[in-house]
C-alpha cells in the first residue's frame, strides 16, 4: 500500500517521464490487484470468524424461556 501511495504521488507530481509514468502505472495496477486479493482473503477470514461468533449463547436461550 505504501509503495502504491508513493507511485501515485510521483505520477501526480509530474516529475516522471512518459515512459516512467507508464511503468509506474503498470506497477500500480499490479499492486492494486495484489491489495484487492489480500483484502478479499481477509474478508473471507472475518466472515468465517463472525459465523462462529454469531451463534447464540446457551445462556441467551435460558433468558428467553424465563420471559
Amino acid at each position: 500500500m505504501e509503495e502504491l501511495e508513493q507511485l501515485v504521488a510521483k505520477m501526480e507530481s509530474g516529475e516522471l517521464s512518459l515512459e516512467a509514468s507508464l511503468t509506474a502505472y503498470q506497477r500500480g495496477s499490479e499492486l492494486v490487484k495484489y491489495c484487492a486479493a489480500q483484502l478479499e482473503r481477509v474478508e473471507k477470514q472475518i466472515k468465517v470468524l463472525e459465523s462462529d461468533m454469531l451463534k447464540p449463547f446457551e445462556g441467551d436461550a435460558d433468558e428467553d424461556d424465563e420471559e
